[in-house]
């Protein structure tokens, strides 16, 4: 009866010895994945803004300016690019809308990101878009891998439609959750005028017409959980400035924008929130689960070894030996 024990025990150490790499490494890559259909939006703010008035065109302190940021999941886009990709795939239709203190559009810039939904890596196919312009991304936005690294990482920058580092910068505790700080500097650069203007007649075009350009700088940071890979909070000195042409009236530049954009404090809650019930999840493919298979296994195969231990007891009688048959004569 021991034996039989033993034996059970020792097929179920097996079993729990196999199911540990598995989860690891075949099963949560399948598993930990963005959700095709997910739906998030965000509001940022930055107070004591500066803001350029169209009217008059010149700059004005305004008590504050919005940015409100929804991404939504296309499943049949997703689907169809799936069918050609040969992996899991997330399509999301972005929009960053701004608006002054009295409500009204400042900008408003539409994009369309193609990734893949485990990796986070860019898939590159038609549709891939910023403010209607075609575009081929390099590196991460919005998102990082799951199991983010204490490295650096490749940044996608909507503003220009260029990749560049963003930067870790160190390890710090936010909201009880142990979080990775990333930066990234984009320098002065010369950016097109979005599509949508705030002012009705006034287009790209025919600003574009009068000689005059729009640059942009900004100091970007995220606070990353680098379980899920979920940034729990982020900020950004944004700057944007008129420079040259007849619409200035002769002034070198005008500051179109600037302020310290942050996250409101809701949003803050709500986000540290989803990130803390994710990570548990990948944490249970990841740690938990596996961790747990293998100690398991490893009890049970001590305990099928000391029940074949037990059953060999030294002062167990030895079996008899059999007798030799006598021979037979005729």
């Amino acid at each position: 009866m021991r034996r039989k024990a033993g034996l059970v025990l020792l097929a179920c150490a097996v079993c729990c010895a196999a199911l540990s790499p598995l989860l690891r490494w075949y099963a949560f890559p399948r598993l930990a994945r963005i959700p095709a259909n997910q739906y998030q939006d965000m509001v940022l703010e930055a107070k004591g803004a500066t803001l350029l008035d169209y009217g008059s065109m010149k700059a004005k302190k305004v008590s504050k300016v919005t940015i409100v940021q929804t991404l939504k999941g296309d499943v049949e886009a997703a689907k169809k690019i799936e069918e050609t990709a040969g992996r899991d795939v997330v399509v999301w239709d972005g929009l960053s809308y701004v608006q002054g203190p009295d409500g009204k559009m400042v900008s408003r810039i539409p994009e369309r990101y193609i990734f893949d939904a485990h990796s986070q890596e860019p898939v590159h196919t038609t549709g891939e878009m910023v403010d209607g312009d075609p575009v081929r991304r390099d590196g991460i936005e919005f998102k990082w891998p799951f199991l983010t690294q204490k490295r650096d990482y490749e940044y996608f920058d909507a503003q220009t439609r260029t990749t560049s580092p963003i930067h870790y910068k160190g390890t710090e505790t936010f909201r009880g959750l142990e979080v990775y700080r990333f930066e990234q500097t984009v320098p002065w650069t010369k950016v097109g005028m979005p599509r949508t203007m705030p002012v009705k007649g006034i287009t790209a075009e025919s600003v574009a017409k009068t000689g005059t350009t729009r640059w942009y700088t900004t100091v970007r940071r995220f606070w990353v959980e680098p379980v899920t890979g979920a940034p729990v909070y982020g900020e950004e000195i944004h700057k944007e400035e008129l420079r040259g042409g007849t619409l200035l009236g002769g002034r070198a530049e005008v500051t179109a924008f600037a302020g310290h954009v942050k996250m409101r404090e809701d949003y803050i809650e709500h986000t540290a929130a989803l990130v803390k019930h994710n990570r548990t999840l990948v944490l249970l493919l990841t740690s938990y689960l596996p961790w747990g298979f293998l100690i398991l296994g490893t009890l049970l195969l001590a305990l099928s070894l000391w029940l074949e231990a037990r059953g060999r007891r030294p002062g167990d009688p030895a079996p008899a030996e059999a007798a030799e048959p006598e021979p037979v004569s005729a």
